[in-house]
């Protein structure tokens, strides 16, 4: 399956049909037990991807979020779909199952504004629909399924307070379960001062794709339908770690040759990488030898080229087994920690830099933003 790009980005659009969204894609739930605060709506934002089912409940605290309440649960529903192009009973039970702890958390804490959302999983299943509508009447929640560029944008716009006032051109890439999106973003004609508001005011709308004053101007992206799991079961009969590794590198790397927007970017101070992803995080952690993963010291951390290279090249002495016995990979993680490092391998290799900014924050985060910023309930000038 070939990454999806725009139309007019240098090459023929490839989207992909996708199932038909749901009619209403926002969810009612029963009145709350425990009535929350009337002067601070709380918002949610639901992420139903390859791997992971993962939701935030927050409320607004000036130009930022407070978060009120989190739920994270490994239920891997693409498994089985890269070869049977369906979404299997068991992931799917293990997804309705954890849909429903998520509804008893939006009705404890009477939340009534909300996206749920679902990502490259359901958006390659040929019976997502059906999943989508049992998930409805099992549950009560209806989740939409995104597009790719919707889940690109949402993740730039949840990067917003990492841009640096000196990035002039931006790299945001998101290693996701099933996909990896990667947008490169001009900021040249915005004024320093205003380049992270106009990021997050990128929430609406589309992508914009040409060079306006004070706007940000999207050069190119890509959804590349690779991420940690799928790329993980093209190379599975591999035996060879050190091997299988390379593979993975190269291969991911040859899915990037139509996205190839200033790739001399790297020689001035104003090009910044923002890394949005648990792979990121991970290697992050590890950089900093964390014993127990601190997210105040992992999200907002600068590392270069050569120090994200050293913790993978870590990663490959340790093997399989010290892998999996590494505290600061985790036991969720490492079996799919290589993948990742194989498409970050490939990034740094393409675009290396001294200022990759790493993300602890995602779609949900971009959600949350988009919702907030909609409502008019962030302070953006305090």
């Amino acid at each position: 399956m070939p990454p999806e790009r725009p139309a007019g980005a240098g090459a023929a659009s490839t989207q992909r049909p996708g199932p038909a969204r749901p009619a209403v894609a926002s969810t009612q739930v029963q009145a709350p037990r425990h009535s929350g605060s009337r002067a601070s709506p709380l918002y949610a934002a639901l992420d139903l991807g390859t791997n992971s089912c993962r939701m935030l409940i927050a409320r607004p605290r000036g130009a930022q979020f407070e978060v009120v309440d989190s739920f994270s649960k490994a239920v891997e529903l693409g498994t089985g779909l890269k070869t049977s192009g369906l979404l299997s009973h068991k992931p799917m039970q293990r997804t309705l199952q954890a849909l429903r702890i998520c509804r008893t958390k939006l009705e404890h804490h009477g939340v009534q504004n909300m996206r749920l959302v679902a990502t490259e999983a359901c958006r390659r299943a040929r019976n997502s629909r059906d999943f989508i509508r049992r998930a409805a009447r099992e549950t009560g929640l209806r989740l939409d399924i995104i597009t790719a560029e919707e889940e690109a944008r949402l993740a730039v716009v949840s990067c917003a307070s990492l841009v640096s006032a000196e990035t002039e051109q931006l790299l945001v890439i998101d290693i996701g379960g099933g996909s990896t999106e990667l947008v490169w973003i001009d900021l040249s004609n915005v004024a320093p001062e205003k380049r992270r508001a106009a990021i997050l005011g990128m929430h609406h709308g589309s992508f914009n794709r040409e060079s306006r004053p004070g706007l940000p101007h999207v050069v190119d992206w890509i959804s590349v339908p690779l991420g940690v799991a799928t790329l993980k079961d093209y190379f599975r009969e591999v035996d060879d770690d050190a091997a299988r590794f390379a593979l993975m590198s190269w291969y991911f790397e040859e899915q990037l040759e139509a996205f190839a927007p200033y790739r001399d970017a790297t020689a001035h101070k104003g090009f910044q990488i923002i890394g949005t992803s648990g792979t990121i995080t991970t290697v992050a952690a590890s950089y900093l030898r964390l014993k127990r993963y601190d997210r105040n010291k992992v999200d907002g951390l600068v590392m270069n080229s050569d120090q994200v290279d050293a913790v993978i090249r870590e990663y490959l002495a340790l093997g399989p087994i010290g892998r999996r016995q590494d505290p600061r990979i985790g036991r969720e993680r490492h079996t799919q920690i290589m993948s990742g490092a194989a498409i970050l391998t490939a990034l740094m290799r393409v675009w290396p830099t001294e200022r990759m900014s790493v993300a602890d924050r995602g779609l949900r985060e971009g959600l949350l933003y988009a919702q907030m910023s909609s409502d008019g309930a962030l302070d953006l000038e305090g």
